[in-house]
């Protein structure tokens, strides 16, 4: 046997040794994980639909946390008359809340529903390693991939499908929120919500009824034709609204599924207490509005110390107001007027010289119109504060969402029908100038006074055939209700 020979014996012979023992380390090692893992308790991870949130993990012990979560795609509602072939995670746009506890071993199973056309995975931004779980979870439909990860750094984060091409699957629909508590649990507040924005780039302008798909040259330019909360239009207004009570705390966990735009939150009339900034463990308090990246999240909390209805924005105010970013917190409870005191006067300004004339005050002291006129001013402040963001300045409205009020057959037909809708809201189809709306308006809460001002103002505008809704019309229609 020449020397070559040997050296090359000799080579396979280190090679076999090395192999085992490296072999040995890695069964050591898994070994040792596996024994972790069944010294840890086993509890079913508990995952809820936004806006609601899992309640908070209240062991002081890490544990071993099941998560099943499956891929979904199915048609769903983005807006009134409008659908979409959503592809979710559990079924819902954004995909189900997952609540877990810093140093949990988290078991993860993947499920592709056998109808999915498409493959999926899942990228969970919590999660350290190789595509965020990723590559180990790619997932064809009618299969299951299983992972496990540590939850190693608390905070909230997002999650979502990063199967090519994955802006495609993100946009429609595939992203939800992580929370990894820390060790200590967090705060105690009365209220906590799941809040998740997100942009639709659809075949169809905003409002287009139908059923919508992707549009790829639309997400490329990222002008998107929705930008909404909770994946639809309206899935946090009216019968939606998030509620709480007067002297309350609300934590809200806020997401940002993208996949393009960076969201400006912010809820009208409050100002954030503290602000876990893009999710993190740094703390920012008195904030009016917070950014929430592509792709991030935020943590908000405030005290609710007034009544009312407060409105949570993407205040690139446009995405609201007509695009669709637009949600409700509903407060009950009693007024605190030192705080907050409402209209304490209305009056007639007339600048050239006339100076402040104070008009009379009804009974519920607001401001009584003593003609035709002064009832036109005061309705045209009334439209602005309620009516403008859906019907427009100009009483346009919204194609394909809100009616309009100028020139309007249905209101100008029968003027006092309006008083019927303000007391009692209207919903389903009602045809405007030949085109058949679907929405829901509620109820309105005004005076008489307010109401009567601001259906003459509307009457009295924008080139409509002009009348006079007095106070005692609407007390009378209330009384036959």
């Amino acid at each position: 046997m020449d020397q070559s020979t040997k050296n090359r014996r000799k080579d396979i012979s280190v090679f076999h040794v090395t192999t085992i023992a490296v072999l040995a380390c890695i069964g050591q090692f898994v070994g040792s994980f596996s024994a972790n893992a069944l010294e840890l308790p086993v509890e079913e991870a508990v995952l809820t639909t936004a806006p609601q949130v899992p309640p908070a993990i209240t062991r002081d012990f890490p544990a071993k946390v099941v998560v099943n979560l499956d891929s979904i795609e199915k048609i769903g509602r983005l807006a009134d008359g409008v659908e979409y072939t959503f592809w979710t995670f559990g079924g819902t746009v954004p995909g189900k809340f997952i609540r877990v506890r810093e140093g949990d071993l988290v078991e993860f199973h993947l499920n592709n529903h056998p109808s999915s056309k498409m493959p999926h995975n899942i990228d969970l931004h919590a999660v350290t390693g190789p595509g965020g779980g990723a590559t180990s979870s790619f997932t064809a439909p009618g299969h299951s991939s299983q992972f496990s990860f540590k939850a190693i750094n608390p905070g909230l984060y997002v999650y979502h499908c990063a199967t090519a091409p994955v802006g495609m699957h993100i946009a429609n629909g595939m992203y939800g929120l992580i929370l990894v508590e820390p060790e200590e649990g967090l705060p105690p507040v009365d209220r906590e919500y799941y809040v998740m924005q997100s942009e639709f780039y659809t075949s169809g302008s905003y409002g287009d009824e139908g059923l919508q798909s992707f549009d790829m040259a639309k997400a490329l330019t990222e002008i998107p034709d929705y930008v909404v909360f909770n994946g639809s239009v309206g899935a946090m207004t009216g019968e939606n609204s998030l509620q709480a009570n007067v002297g309350e705390t609300v934590r809200m966990y806020v997401g940002n599924g993208g996949p393009n735009l960076v969201s400006s939150f912010h809820v009208i009339g409050e100002i954030f207490d503290r602000v876990n900034v893009e999710g993190g463990s740094l703390i920012n308090e008195n904030v009016q509005t917070t950014i929430v990246p592509a792709g991030g999240s935020a943590i908000v909390e405030f005290k609710t110390e007034v009544p009312g209805t407060f409105i949570a924005v993407d205040h690139s105010i446009f995405r609201a107001f007509n695009k669709g970013a637009l949600g409700m917190l509903k407060v009950a409870g009693d007024e605190d007027l030192m705080i907050y005191s409402g209209k304490q006067d209305d009056s007639i300004y007339l600048p050239e010289g006339g100076g402040v004339q104070t008009i009379a005050k009804t009974s519920s002291g607001v401001s009584a119109a003593s003609n035709k006129q002064e009832r036109i001013i005061s309705g045209k402040r009334v439209y602005e504060q309620n009516c403008m963001a859906c019907h427009q300045s100009e009483g346009q409205g919204i194609a394909g969402v809100f009616p309009p009020l100028s020139g309007s057959d249905y209101l100008l037909s029968d003027p006092k029908r309006s008083i019927d809708v303000l007391l009692k809201g209207l919903s389903g189809e009602v045809t405007v100038n030949g085109i058949v709306y679907n929405g829901v308006m509620p109820a309105v809460k005004l005076s008489d006074e307010k109401m009567a001002n601001v259906l003459t103002y509307i009457l009295n505008s924008w080139n409509n055939n002009g009348g006079e809704i007095l106070p005692i019309n609407i007390a009378e229609a209330r009384q036959s209700h």
